[in-house]
Formats: C-alpha cells, sequence, structure tokens
C-alpha cells in the first residue's frame, strides 16, 4: 500500500503519529528486552509518555487533558505496535479505564482520578476476568455486599493487564441483596478499588508464552472495604456499561493486529530479499513470491476495513457487531500472515533475537482477549 494514506488522518494526528513514533523509538525500542526479563514497564516510562501527552488523549482540557478524541488513542497505539513493543498497558490505562470514568463515573471522582491518570502517576487496570469467568463475564462469581457507605469486596480476578503495577483497579462484581428478591442475579456493578487498600493483593506476574513485557498478572479482594463513593455508575449497571465500551476495546486490539500484519510483511519481503537461497535471492522463488502476494493482499484488505471502522467510530457508528467482525477477523489474517512470515524466515524465524520470532508469540492471543474469536462469531450470527 505504497504511499497510501488512511481517510481519518489530519495535519494534526500525523503531527502526534511523529512524537509517539520518535518517543517508542527513543525510549521503549532499547528497553524491552529488559522489561521482558522483569515482566513489566518500569514506572518511569509510564511518567515520561505523561509529560510528552501520550496518556488519556480523550480526557477534555478541564481534568488536565489533551482534549482529543479515540482517533487520537488510535494513532498512538499503531505507533506503540509498530515499535514491537507489546508490553505497556497504555491500551487499558487510556482506552479503557479513562472512558469509564469519563462516561460513568461523577464529578468527584473525575477530578481525583483523571490528571494524574494523565500525568502516568496512576496507573489503572480493569478487574473482569475470573479463572472461570472469560468471555461469558455475567458467569462471573466476584461479590461486593454493602455495609453502610462501604462495599466489602470478595473476589478472584486473572489474566489482568497492569495489575503488577495499577494503582487504581476498576472491578466487576456481583451485589449480595439477600433482601431483594427482585435483583437480578447477573447483574454487574463495577467499583474503583485504590491499590493501597486493605485487603487488596496481587499474585506473582502470571508467566505467558508472549508478550513477555506485558504486566498480567492474578488479583485478589479479600474482605475489601471501599466507600460507596469509589463505585463507577449505579448499582447493576456495571453489564450494559462493559457492553457500551466493547467496540471501543475490540477496535484498538484490531489495530494492534493490523499493524502487526503490515509489520510481518515488511520485515519478511526485506528479509527474503536479502536472504540466498540456492545462489539467488528468496524473493526470486515462485513460492515465497506468491505467498507474500496472498500476505500482502489480506494486509491491504486488513487495513481498508480498519479503516472504515475508524472513520466509524470517529463518527460515532461503530455498532457492535461490527466491532466484533474487526477483531475477530483481523486477529485471525494478523495470525495467518505470521505463521506464513515465520515459515520464510526458517530458523531464524524461531530464535527470539528476531522481531518475527516475539511478534509470532505474541499473536496468538489476540484471538482470545476482547472476547474469544467464537464469541465474536456468535455475536455477528445474532444480527443476520
Amino acid at each position: 500500500m505504497t504511499d497510501y494514506v488512511s481517510p481519518w488522518m489530519t495535519d494534526e494526528l500525523k503531527a502526534l503519529r511523529d512524537v509517539a513514533r520518535q518517543f517508542f523509538e527513543r525510549e521503549a525500542a532499547p528497553r524491552m528486552a529488559e522489561w521482558s526479563e522483569q515482566r513489566y514497564v518500569d514506572r518511569d516510562f509510564w511518567l515520561q509518555a505523561g509529560e510528552l501527552g501520550l496518556l488519556c488523549p480523550t480526557v477534555p482540557e478541564e481534568y488536565g487533558g489533551p482534549g482529543g478524541n479515540i482517533l487520537h488513542q488510535v494513532v498512538i497505539t499503531q505507533e506503540q505496535s509498530r515499535a514491537v513493543e507489546k508490553g505497556w498497558g497504555n491500551n487499558v490505562h487510556s482506552g479503557v479505564v479513562t472512558d469509564y470514568i469519563l462516561k460513568y463515573g461523577t464529578e468527584e471522582q473525575r477530578l481525583k482520578w483523571l490528571p494524574p491518570m494523565i500525568g502516568g502517576r496512576i496507573i489503572g487496570a480493569i478487574a473482569m476476568t475470573e479463572p472461570n469467568a472469560g468471555s461469558d463475564v455475567r458467569a462471573m462469581t466476584g461479590k461486593a455486599r454493602r455495609e453502610g457507605d462501604e462495599y466489602v469486596i470478595n473476589a478472584a480476578k486473572t489474566f489482568i493487564t497492569n495489575g503488577q503495577t495499577a494503582d487504581l483497579v476498576i472491578v466487576a462484581v456481583k451485589l449480595e441483596n439477600p433482601e431483594d428478591s427482585d435483583a437480578d442475579p447477573k447483574a454487574i456493578t463495577l467499583v474503583a478499588v485504590e491499590a493501597d487498600r486493605p485487603g487488596f493483593s496481587r499474585g506473582a506476574p502470571l508467566r505467558k508464552i508472549g508478550q513477555h513485557a506485558a504486566d498480567t498478572s492474578e488479583l485478589f479482594f479479600t474482605d475489601c472495604r471501599v466507600p460507596v463513593a469509589n463505585r463507577i455508575g449505579a448499582e447493576g449497571a456495571g453489564f450494559p456499561a462493559l457492553m457500551t465500551q466493547m467496540p471501543q476495546e475490540r477496535l484498538i486490539l484490531a489495530v494492534n493486529a493490523v499493524v502487526q500484519t503490515e509489520k510481518a510483511l515488511q520485515l519478511t519481503l526485506e528479509y527474503t530479499k536479502d536472504r540466498k537461497v540456492f545462489g539467488k535471492p528468496l524473493y526470486q522463488q515462485q513460492n515465497t513470491r506468491f505467498v507474500l502476494a496472498e500476505c500482502a493482499t489480506l494486509a491491504k484488505a486488513a487495513r481498508l476495513f480498519l479503516d472504515h471502522c475508524i472513520v466509524a467510530i470517529g463518527e460515532g457508528r461503530l455498532d457492535n457487531e461490527t466491532a466484533a467482525m474487526a477483531k475477530w477477523w483481523l486477529s485471525d489474517v494478523q495470525c495467518k500472515v505470521l505463521d506464513e512470515c515465520v515459515q520464510l524466515f526458517g530458523g531464524y524465524g524461531y530464535m527470539e533475537e528476531y522481531p518475527i520470532a516475539r511478534m509470532y508469540a505474541d499473536s496468538r492471543v489476540q484471538k482470545v482477549y476482547g472476547g474469544a474469536n467464537e464469541i465474536m462469531k456468535e455475536i455477528i450470527a445474532r444480527t443476520l
């Protein structure tokens, strides 16, 4: 897609893109190996990003934010992914937690939490997934009971992005209402929990087959007391809020998928044109050319569909089924193209020092988190 420019890209977004690209190349690229080893991104990187205005771009100026929109977050996400940096949990911090507080929080909550989140002084996380409740969110068993002006939370959450470093966690729970026989037993409530609350604890960083620098953990809430004032939205209104935010969350995953697809194609073209096999560049072998032609076609179709979705969300009309289409299909394309590219790298494609190998390992979870791809197809099928 030589010289292709996305239809939603503006001069302002190009300027942000350039700032983000330089930042990731200068500050992230040299430290990725260290972050992978320690299983989290250092806090000073968050502070640096905050100083540059790369955190919480959708927050209005009245709360100290840049006053941007979802397109600004898309640009930052693209540049992070292009740098092959998958450990930094900004997509959850800025693209998820921020918007829950903005859209469903109180004015007091916005004034209290958003400014330090913008500066990187508070790192945000959201805790939905449980050991026996992943894509089926309403199957969660985490509970909270109300005692006066406090909620007492008992829950175990897993696979939580930013889990080790988060200072503020939005926790999805079901309220115990023994006196309310009409209460929906599947109703979910969202409560923000500060990490210094007694009863809150973290497990060790989870060891994954990919995305090693991504801070992923189990979180435990044992008789953890939180003021009722920390509730995000109304009691029992958590599930509709989660579903309303899902298209945006899934679009962010789709952005990562397309950028990684394009990056894999670029790296493989460069490698096959340099690598000699039987006395000539690997790219001159017909099979190589045909495989890369197929990958290039998938990458172009993926980019065009993604841009369609980005334009739609920028105009406030990205529906749930289209976001589900983008999430499952683009992550599937990502995995298919990366598999073909690793094959063309031969043995070197299996070596961790090659970016293509790390991208291959990182890609597999894209079909799982944000709602498994099978769930995405079910969402789509219900609308047919």
